[in-house]
């Protein structure tokens, strides 16, 4: 399994380059794991890998800390939004379902 951030500026939070990012994000919220630089992930200028979900799923980012979970075979398993938590039961669920 991989858990990966996605910074973006699509909500006009980030600072100024991925560095100073992945040093915040350290800091305040203890976060050690890998990290891309800072990408669109709403608009037309989203990443690929966000217009694909938006187009797989409906679901587009509306805040930081949104969630995509992909399945074994390259399916979307689930999107959550901001206040759902990484390490709560709707996800978790999921990926145990995916282990059994």
């Amino acid at each position: 399994m991989l858990i990966l951030a996605v910074p973006s500026n699509d909500f006009d939070q980030e600072l100024a380059d991925e560095a100073a990012v992945k040093e915040y994000c350290e800091m305040t919220f203890d976060l050690t794991l890998p990290m891309t630089e800072i990408t669109a992930v709403t608009g037309a200028g989203a990443h690929p890998f966000y217009a694909w979900v938006r187009d797989q799923t409906g679901f587009v980012p509306g805040w930081n800390f949104n969630k995509v979970l992909i399945a074994p075979d390259g399916s979307i398993a689930g999107t959550f939004g901001a206040p759902v938590r990484p390490e709560g039961p709707q996800i978790l669920g999921r990926i145990e379902a995916m282990l059994e």
